[in-house]
């Protein structure tokens, strides 16, 4: 301890190495004021005394509080004072800290490429510190997994774990083989995820960290999973569950909650699964685990897909886009774009299923929707329209009759032509689609071609008799192929007509359709006959 001289005698003061280490203390004790204040202190004390190594160290382990904080540019300066003034001491370790540090607040604000790159610049300054080495290449490849490079990920976990045995830390080397793990199973690379999971525990289980044990049997319990070894999955989720139970962990019991209830449903005890899939997203409610919350919801929307219960399971499909959606915006360490690709196909399938279930009750439309839905695209498609509204479009003709289901099957499948009466039941189906999915909310606006789809451009079709451009253009797309599906397909009261036939009719009414929703669809379907999907 450093020791001064006042004419009141012989005081001791503290030097700037003593304030960090209180700052530190502090730190570590959760007292964040008291460490701002002491880190200060140690800041002045240090610029003061010239202890150059001392104010570096404290600029970037403020800068961290600040970060915390949520005031990333106050965060932003500290730590370029801190890599700035390890750089004119010649500390290369020192100025690494701060460009791992300075790399990890880019991250938070989104700055992807300004992240790696700063990451980068630090292993190569850091590059003869291995315990500074896992750390950076451990960011790096947590920067990777979110960005979905799966293999650069995987290098950059190997290069963390063979840092962390050159440092002899053996608890890095467990987290190490943890993350390999996990990496491994996203390229659905079963045995290798399976090693280093075992590997991970065993490290685990000798130095007694007892939470990467419980993740380890977590994650363990998803390769199984995948594998469809769904009783080894089950015994290592309720293995995982004990472990969370007894540290409290509710985050991780959530996941532990979800994995049971996706090994339920898949052997088919609906119940429990039903049971397990809502403890797990309760608990992941209470917890503000947003990533949680959206797995489980998709994964019992897969459930009610299962039995049936389709009205709900949209509802909780659209909850689980919302939320990923959330993630999307605050970076969550997940591959975000590809969870929502994967959403996307649920939607599809579900929604696919229940258009093929209402033809079902109607002998006579069996493919009715995925040939409309075929149709659809390609005029989509030739209209210039983007990835949004051709995920619209193609949902929406899945969904366009779901309102079906209200009109009676005499009516549906009479063999002959429909009375008035029965003509003004048929025209409420669209009407009756909207108010069954009146409850949900999708991420695509599928409502309008759903209830729009029978109008015609001059106003004489139905339920509203809207005109021209009041029609949406999906419900216009909808119901031009609409028609050119019924004309070419036997009905109970007319046989098929043949490709040509049902063009030249359809051209004998081109007020129906706006002209370059006509046009388009001559250039794509009516070029020559397609091929049933």
């Amino acid at each position: 301890m450093a020791i001064t001289r006042r004419s009141s005698g012989v005081t001791p003061s503290l030097s700037a190495a003593d304030y960090l280490a209180e700052a530190r203390a502090a730190e570590r004790a959760g007292k964040t004021g008291s460490a701002v204040a002491s880190y200060g202190t140690a800041i002045v004390t240090a610029e003061r005394t010239g202890e150059g190594n001392v104010l570096a160290e404290a600029l970037r382990r403020v800068s961290v509080i600040h970060h915390q904080q949520n005031e990333p540019e106050r965060a932003r300066e500290l730590c370029r004072r801190s890599y700035e003034t390890a750089l004119a001491l010649g500390d290369r370790a020192l100025a690494a800290e701060a460009l791992n540090t300075l790399g990890a607040v880019e991250f938070e604000r989104g700055q992807m490429q300004q992240a790696r790159e700063l990451l980068g610049e630090a292993l190569e300054l850091g590059g003869a510190r291995p315990d500074l080495v896992s750390r950076i290449e451990q960011n790096l490849g947590i920067i990777a997994t979110i960005q979905g490079d799966h293999g650069a990920a995987l290098a950059h976990y190997r290069s963390s774990l063979e840092a962390c045995r050159a440092a002899g830390d053996e608890k890095g080397c467990a987290i190490a083989y943890h993350n390999l793990g996990m990496i491994s199973a996203d390229r659905s690379e079963w045995s290798e995820a399976e090693r280093f999971y075992e590997e991970s525990h065993r490290i685990a289980e000798r130095i007694g960290e007892v939470h990467l044990q419980g993740l380890c049997r977590l994650n363990h319990s998803e390769v199984h999973l995948a594998r469809q070894s769904f009783e080894l999955a089950r015994e290592s989720a309720e293995a995982a569950l004990a472990i969370f139970d007894q540290l409290g962990s509710r985050l991780d019991k959530s996941d532990a909650y979800r994995v049971l209830g996706v090994v339920y449903r898949e052997t088919g005890r609906s119940a429990l699964a039903e049971a397990r899939l809502r403890a797990a997203i309760d608990v992941a409610v209470s917890t503000g685990a947003v990533l949680s919350e959206a797995e489980s919801s998709r994964e019992l929307a897969r459930l009610y897909q299962a039995m049936g219960r389709n009205q709900e399971a949209l509802t909780l499909l659209n909850r689980s886009w919302g939320l990923f959606r959330r993630l999307d915006a605050h970076l969550d360490l997940v591959d975000v774009q590809a969870k929502v690709a994967e959403l996307e196909g649920t939607f599809l399938a579900l929604v696919r299923d229940w258009g093929q279930s209402i033809e079902s009750a109607d002998s006579y439309t069996h493919g009715h929707c995925e040939r409309v839905a075929s149709y659809a695209d390609q005029v989509a498609r030739a209209l210039g329209l983007g990835d949004t509204e051709l995920t619209t479009i193609r949902l929406g003709a899945y969904l366009h009759d779901v309102g079906k289901v209200k009109v009676p099957h005499e009516i549906l499948n009479k063999p002959g032509r429909l009375t008035p009466e029965e003509f003004e039941v048929i025209m409420q189906h669209p009407t009756w689609g909207v108010e069954l999915l009146a409850s949900i909310e999708f991420p695509w606006d599928l409502k309008p071609i759903i209830r729009w789809h029978h109008e015609k451009y001059d106003g004489t079709g139905y339920p509203d008799h809207l005109g021209g451009d009041a029609i949406p253009l999906g419900a216009q797309i909808i119901g031009i192929v609409d028609v050119y599906d019924a004309l070419t397909t036997t009905r109970s009261y007319r046989p098929a007509m043949t490709h040509e036939q049902a063009l030249a009719c359809m051209r004998e009414t081109p007020h129906w359709w706006r002209a370059e929703i006509l046009e388009a669809f001559m250039r794509t379907v009516g070029v020559r006959e397609p091929v049933a999907a």
